[in-house]
């Protein structure tokens, strides 16, 4: 038997030795390291609960392994954490490779869930929580998801594909490119805040349109409501259209009603966005319409019988985007926005409610956000923007009534008439009534007065 040489002992021993030397010396405090590698552990339990029910070969113990494992990495320092992250893509490929070789399809998915995994756990380690825990609920709900967005994916036409892409190209590629600030000799067109409008108004419309064609044909309450947030005109006058007997005329009933609900809940959530104040101020006309709307709906007998169980006739909606609908917004919103500001400097605050009006006729969603526009170039005062506002919104309550006599229903019309008239009724209502209780609010709350 010989015995080695010292030196080769010697030489095999230092590399762990200075492993050891650059390892952290400093005391890890016990109970913020217990709740990071606790959190680690537990959103990688999360994600591989997803993949343990699937069957997948990385499942629940795989997951918090690497979770746990990219935790410890963060909280050692960088070089750890991505050692650690390489040594997962290695059992990533590993895993493939082996999959591979039982001639079975590869696992991407599962390797790319691993991969994020990983990371999530070393922003663990690092001390994040809000962020990694969003980043596996979003990863594991696109996992669950998998045959629906399949199914939505395939069932995608060419026309509504190009939509897509052109809603990313006007507002990714386009809106850098234009001007800041306000153009032109009077100082009137701002192009980008009228972009950012017309952006976000066909992003809400697209959106709704995607949650439409998912659940739309599920029953009348939900194809009422998407169909109301994507458009309310055209939904109710489809409605109006299928109204043939009594329990089409009854779904129809139901349907026009929440796809008013639907429109006054975009319209709030628009200027909610962009003129917060102006929100607060309005929030009192649109929470008595919207609750007069409700009581219309589960006043009808038949609402939780026929609506729940009823399948929904397809309403034709337009395109989610399309070129002409972008220029037809920032048109229009142009259009409202300079004749606001003239009619408000000409005739008072009486002609930005007559555009206003005119403009709900038109597109509600386009004339709330030409309101909130005027108020954020301090052209109107935050009552005037939230009046317009309301004033818009009740136009396309109103506008709905025309649409509804094609049924050649009487009861229908008469009803959905009563109906409109009280919604109507409760938002002027509440508009005055804010108009009278917020100032003395304000006066009463001085620090409401940074909302108001």
């Amino acid at each position: 038997m010989t015995v080695a040489d010292p030196h080769t002992l010697t030489a095999l021993v230092e590399p762990l030795i200075q492993v050891g030397r650059s390892m952290p010396q400093a005391q890890w405090p016990y109970l913020a390291s217990l709740m990071r590698l606790s959190l680690a552990l537990a959103l990688g339990l999360l994600i591989g609960l997803e993949r343990e029910r699937r069957g997948k070969e990385a499942g629940l113990r795989t997951f918090g392994f690497i979770a746990l494992l990219g935790a410890m990495g963060g909280a050692l320092s960088d070089e750890y954490a991505y050692l650690i992250l390489f040594l997962t893509g290695v059992l990533a490929a590993f895993l493939n490779l082996q999959r591979l070789r039982t001639n079975e399809t590869t696992e991407l998915t599962t390797s790319a869930a691993m991969l994020i995994t990983c990371v999530a756990g070393i922003l663990c380690g690092k001390g994040h929580t809000a962020t990694p825990a969003s980043i596996i609920v979003i990863v594991t709900a696109l996992l669950a998801w998998k045959d629906r967005l399949a199914g939505f994916s395939l069932g995608l036409t060419e026309n509504e594909m190009r939509s897509a892409l052109l809603l990313g190209i006007l507002a990714i590629v386009i809106y850098p490119a234009l001007p800041l600030g306000a153009i032109g000799p009077w100082k009137l067109i701002e192009p980008r805040a009228a972009w950012v409008t017309v952006i976000l108004i066909a992003g809400i419309g697209f959106v709704n349109y995607v949650l439409w064609k998912l659940y739309g044909a599920r029953g009348v309450v939900m194809a009422g409501f998407l169909g109301g947030l994507v458009n309310s005109s055209v939904t109710v006058n489809e409605l109006a259209s299928r109204a043939k007997d009594s329990d089409s005329v009854s779904a129809a009933y139901r349907g026009i009603l929440l796809a008013t609900a639907a429109m006054l809940i975009r319209n709030a959530g628009l200027l909610l966005m962009l003129a917060p104040s102006a929100a607060l101020s309005a929030s009192v006309p649109f929470a008595l319409m919207l609750a007069a709307t409700a009581g219309w709906f589960f006043l009808d007998s038949n609402a939780t019988h026929i609506t729940n169980g009823k399948q929904a006739a397809p309403v034709d909606l337009p395109l989610p985007f399309s070129l002409t609908a972008a220029l037809k917004y920032g048109l229009l919103f142009l259009i409202l926005h300079i004749t606001g500001v003239v009619t408000q400097q000409s005739l008072g605050d009486m002609g930005f409610y007559a555009i206003s009006l005119i403009g709900g006729l038109v597109s509600s969603a386009s004339a709330v956000a030409a309101a909130a526009s005027l108020l954020t170039n301090e052209s109107v005062s935050v009552h005037v923007a939230s009046t317009g506002a309301v004033i818009a919104s009740l136009a396309s309550v109103l506008f709905h009534l025309p649409l509804v006599l094609q049924a050649r229903d009487r009861g229908l019309t008469w009803r959905l008439a009563l109906a409109t008239l009280t919604i109507s009724a409760a938002g002027i209502a509440g508009a005055v009534a804010a108009s009278r209780v917020l100032p003395g609010l304000v006066a009463e709350f001085p620090w409401l007065a940074q909302f108001y």
